[in-house]
């Protein structure tokens, strides 16, 4: 497989390797504390788990990837990167260790969720500098390789982290605590895996360093706003990246809704809060199949039906269907949605980065996906939000519902108009 080939041929390089293995102990730390924090905010047995709860979760999650990551970049051209792994990985591990003890003792909500932001937030600058750091360890010949494999494994570190994560809960392990503990274990493991390379070795040089902190974070500021101003007259990325902010709204506003489904609504009157984990991770696994099966799909579908023309079709048919699988509120109807949507989500991401990339200027290129960034997650969050105000505690909502499918159904009439012209 040419996959398995480049990745033999990148392992030949011993500081890739290096730092593949911390990319791969950071990011499976991610996905262990990631889901021990959703898990303990939906399913703990002394806490009655509402959708505000979900929301705030969320927004721990998620808010700081989209706010820190112009700035972090800013931050990693001034501090040696090898540092920054080593003291954010022990920084990730302290605050995680706080966290598993927060949970353990009877403290006020907020110090729970400002431990699980602030190991949100360092994660921002652990990715970009890993992002950052690759060109110092292979040649130039090699790194469009490189950038292909690397993070597609650290995204697969992050899931199997995730999965060992919900597998330690259905086996037996009662404690989210125990979880979040293990995470820490991990980042404590990459902050060693740090200490592997030269303190110098992967950058930034010293003396290309021209602007000090102050005055780089104010134009980073500045840049974003000038490309807001050029995505202004850029009206096809402008039309796709507003489209792919709705789809994504009405993503994450299932995404609550099944939640608390899980919850509430779908174990038996006896069940235990493993059924209900049981019952999530397969709902996101089954919506981890539809995020593949579209990057499957969608070259195919945008050759024939352009980038617009497919989109449109996605949020039809979800328009559609999430209707008539969503408001049964059983188990496999609701799971058989949870592939469609994934499908349909990845699959309009995947044309709006299309027609991003060819319809804007190279120049504003970073900075328009930097505003990309911070529009995909803030409308997720939004969304929980949204149905926190919206749903029962059961999660079985009809308005919700019909709502997203209208919004589903504005798009796909909308995007259809548009690919027309």
């Amino acid at each position: 497989m040419p996959l398995v080939r480049d990745l033999r041929v990148l392992l030949h390089f011993r500081y890739f390797r290096r730092l593949l293995a911390l990319r791969l102990l950071s990011q499976s730390a991610d996905g262990v504390f990631q889901v021990a924090l959703a898990t303990y905010v939906v399913f703990s047995p002394e806490k009655q788990t509402s959708p505000a709860a979900i929301a705030s979760a969320m927004a721990v999650l998620l808010l700081p990837y989209s706010f820190v990551g112009p700035f972090a970049g800013v931050l990693l051209d001034r501090w040696p990167r090898r540092q920054v792994f080593l003291y954010g990985s022990l920084l990730r591990a302290a605050l995680a260790a706080a966290t598993a003890l927060l949970i353990l003792s009877s403290t006020p909500e907020w110090l729970f969720y400002t431990a699980a932001l602030c190991v949100t937030a360092v994660n921002r600058f652990v990715l970009a500098g890993l992002s950052a750091a690759l060109p110092r360890v292979v040649d130039g010949d090699r790194l469009v390789m490189a950038n292909s494999l690397s993070p597609t494994a650290g995204t697969l570190a992050a899931t199997a982290g995730g999965g060992l994560a919900f597998l330690l809960r259905l086996t037996g392990l009662d404690s989210d605590a125990a979880v979040v503990l293990l995470s820490a274990v991990l980042y404590l493991c990459a902050g060693l895996a740090s200490l592997r390379f030269p303190r110098t070795l992967l950058g930034p040089e010293p003396e290309l360093l021209k602007a000090g902190v102050g005055e780089a974070v104010a134009s980073t500021a500045r840049g974003l706003a000038d490309g807001v101003r050029h995505l202004a007259q850029r009206r096809p990325a402008a039309r796709v990246l507003a489209a792919m902010t709705a789809l994504r709204f009405c993503y994450g506003a299932l995404t609550v809704m099944v939640l608390m489904l899980c919850r509430y609504a779908w174990p038996a009157d006896d069940a235990t809060d493993s059924d209900g984990i049981a019952l999530l991770g397969l709902a996101v696994g089954i919506s981890g199949a539809g995020f593949f099966a579209a990057a499957v799909l969608t070259p195919w579908s945008v050759g024939r039906l352009r980038p617009e023309g497919w989109m449109a079709f996605c949020a039809g048919s979800a328009a559609i269907l999430a209707p008539a699988l969503g408001l049964p509120f059983e188990p496999v109807p609701i799971l058989i949605a949870a592939f469609v949507l994934g499908l349909v989500t990845q699959g309009s991401k995947i044309a709006t980065d299309t027609v991003v990339q060819s319809s804007v200027d190279d120049a504003y290129r970073g900075r328009i996906f930097s505003v990309y960034d911070v529009l995909f997650n803030v409308a997720f969050v939004g969304a929980a939000g949204v149905a926190a105000l919206v749903l029962p505690p059961d999660g079985r909502s009809v308005p919700l519902v019909v709502t997203v499918a209208v919004i589903y159904a504005a798009v796909a009439a909308s995007l259809t108009r548009s690919a027309r012209q």
